[in-house]
């Protein structure tokens, strides 16, 4: 992982994106540097039904957001600045489909000190789409039927989860549903 110190140099050459969820492990686009950083005033949580990714409306998943409220600990992926437009089209496809997330430029703390400005998609509260912060049996019901255009829903849990863990980023609600979901996964395997 590439992991400048400060925002000098080619770094200011350099658009991020801020990465929590599926786009440290499916970011759908080239890019040139990752970097370990933390968003603050806003935290990872299972909070959007997907309509679309993981779920469909009759039979809704639940996929990750940042939620107003403490901090986010995951990945910065930059490219050059000359492919922000074509980054963010590419970006919007995917999170804004519905509306439940909206973007918005905001500054990070890089691991290695410093700080770099990233586009986050952060979730709309306000929107029928955020489910908030549900309790664990709700949350695995979701999880455990949703399945979308993206694929499996329990599929994208387990490997947000797993990448986490690579990284050295403890989640314990995300750990005890992945806990769940991978006996599930066994079960089904013999």
């Amino acid at each position: 992982m590439n992991a400048p110190g400060r925002e000098t140099g080619d770094m200011r050459d350099t658009v991020w994106f801020f990465a929590y969820g599926s786009l440290m492990w499916n970011p759908g686009f080239e890019h040139d540097a990752v970097v370990e950083a933390t968003l603050h005033g806003h935290h990872r949580a299972l909070c959007i039904y997907s309509w679309v990714w993981r779920g469909t409306r009759e039979k809704p998943g639940l996929v990750l957001g940042l939620a107003e409220g403490g901090s986010c600990r995951a990945q910065a992926i930059g490219v050059g600045r000359e492919r922000e437009a074509e980054v963010l089209a590419i970006l919007d496809a995917r999170e804004l489909v519905t509306g439940v997330y909206h973007r918005k430029r905001l500054p990070l703390e890089l691991a290695g000190g410093g700080t770099i400005e990233a586009w986050c998609y952060l979730a709309r509260s306000d929107h029928e789409q955020f489910a908030g912060d549900l309790e664990a049996v709700d949350a695995l019901r979701l999880i455990r039927q949703g399945h979308g255009r993206g694929g499996d829903n329990s599929e994208y849990v387990l490997n947000t989860a797993e990448h986490l863990r690579i990284l050295g980023i403890r989640d314990e609600r995300l750990e005890l549903l992945t806990m769940h979901l991978a006996a599930d996964r066994n079960a089904r395997i013999r």
